[in-house]
């Protein structure tokens, strides 16, 4: 990932309406959810939650499809991953121990990767 898309991504997700859709449609998963339930669920108002979605989906960060009269929109997990390994690109210096909190994580989010047993 070029510096700039990273700037791009990090800018859009430096809001806290934002962050909080973003977080949401990430746990939702891959199906993702309709516009009208991430504004219940954020307690967003419309416009707010369009203009947020429309500053996510210029940086890459979600995607949108239309399912009858609904919209719905869903975290972009390359995107998100390419903008993890380039923040975590040169941890470390030699130094395991400054990353290894982040490597637990990344052992807890490897069952989503196996999927179903």
């Amino acid at each position: 990932m070029d510096p700039h898309s990273a700037i791009s991504g990090l800018s859009a997700l430096a809001h806290p309406g934002r962050l909080d859709v973003f977080r949401l449609l990430v746990k939702a998963g891959p199906g993702g959810m309709a516009a009208g339930e991430i504004a219940r669920a954020t307690g967003s108002l419309a416009n707010t939650l369009s203009t947020n979605l429309n500053i996510l989906a210029g940086a890459g960060l979600v995607s949108s499809r239309r399912e009858g009269r609904s919209i719905i929109y869903a975290a972009a997990y390359d995107r998100m991953r390419d903008l993890l390994a380039f923040l975590m690109e040169d941890c470390c210096a030699g130094q395991p121990e400054i990353c290894a909190p982040l490597a637990a994580i990344v052992e807890r989010a490897a069952c989503c990767a196996q999927g179903p047993g």
